[in-house]
């Protein structure tokens, strides 16, 4: 009988963990403190496809908090609970080609560039926040549950962390205030950001939420309903433009799936119809994406022709065989 160590996928993840699990590039985030505290050395990644199957090397029960890779998810409420043209009146879809914490907005309209910077996240939580009040994060919480599978929750310390150094985000957000884009007051909508940020999580846990997406918004596994079919499809959409900071154009160009990273050390992408991979690492390169997990992900995107431009389709027709 076929066990999943024999497994053509599993051999390969096998294979790149331990190609890459020696590379020591890039530094652990410190910008938040409780962040710096964590092992530089943790290594995982999970592939999950989307009808449920499973594989996996390394730390992949290693928990972290989810940061930036919650960004596309309450976006993705956000458009189902406020509709598309309430949204785009406060946030853009454009990549900035800044950094993912600028304190730039758009020229005359002085939206955000796209949800998926810190300006524009920080917009989408405030306007979760006008319509839920204080039980947004619990709304959130139990929208990231069903893309996972499993009950998240938050880690005490970072979210503290990230309150107490978080002046920056405060920049934003009142600099936002003042342009109207953030309805209400500005605190508690932040408080709520902080907490969201601060959602556990493993790298199976964000294997399965990208497999969510791919499965049309349905968990592959408990074939609960998270997202509806056109969220998902605006969801990737911006996930691809501007997932990966100002990396994306070159994330596009060699990678070629919908992504999202976190400064954490999370990366998150998705094959649409096909499978969601989940990796972390905590070493980050300049732009804050994990070194190793932006390494991880090219390399099963060129071995299993997973780049959504593969004019050959390697990706469909191999999967389909093995799986």
């Amino acid at each position: 009988m076929e066990t999943p160590t024999t497994h053509e996928v599993q051999v390969l993840l096998d294979r790149l963990h331990a190609e890459y699990v020696t590379h020591a590039s890039g530094e652990v985030a410190t910008y938040i403190p409780e962040l710096a505290r964590a092992d530089p050395d943790r290594f995982g990644v999970s592939l999950a496809t989307s009808e449920g199957r499973l594989f996996e090397a390394g730390h992949c029960d290693a928990p972290f908090t989810i940061q930036s890779i919650s960004k596309p998810f309450t976006y993705g409420i956000a458009l189902e609970e406020l509709g598309r043209e309430l949204v785009a009146r406060h946030v853009g879809v454009e990549p900035s080609g800044d950094a993912f914490n600028s304190i730039e907005l758009q020229t005359g309209s002085n939206r955000p560039f796209n949800p998926m910077v810190n300006s524009g996240a920080i917009t989408v939580t405030a306007l979760l926040h006008h319509v839920h009040g204080a039980r947004t994060i619990d709304f959130i919480l139990d929208r990231f549950s069903a893309l996972a599978g499993r009950r998240l929750a938050i880690d005490p310390d970072v979210y503290e962390s990230e309150r107490r150094t978080g002046h920056r985000n405060r920049a934003i957000a009142h600099l936002l205030l003042n342009f109207g884009m953030v309805p209400g007051e500005a605190e508690g909508a932040l408080d709520v950001y902080f907490r969201q940020c601060a959602i556990t999580v493993t790298s199976r846990d964000l294997a399965m939420m990208a497999a969510t997406l791919s499965n049309m918004g349905r968990n592959p596994i408990t074939g609960e309903a998270a997202f509806e079919l056109s969220t998902v499809k605006d969801v990737l959409s911006i996930m691809f433009t501007c997932g990966m900071y100002d990396y994306s154009g070159q994330w596009a160009y060699r990678v070629g799936m919908p992504a999202k990273s976190g400064v954490a050390g999370g990366v998150i992408a998705v094959v649409n119809r096909q499978l969601g991979i989940g990796t972390y690492s905590p070493r980050l390169d300049p732009y804050g994406n994990s070194c190793r997990g932006v390494e991880i992900c090219a390399e099963l995107s060129s071995r299993l022709g997973l780049h959504v431009f593969d004019c050959l389709n390697v990706g469909s027709s191999y999967l389909e065989a093995i799986l």
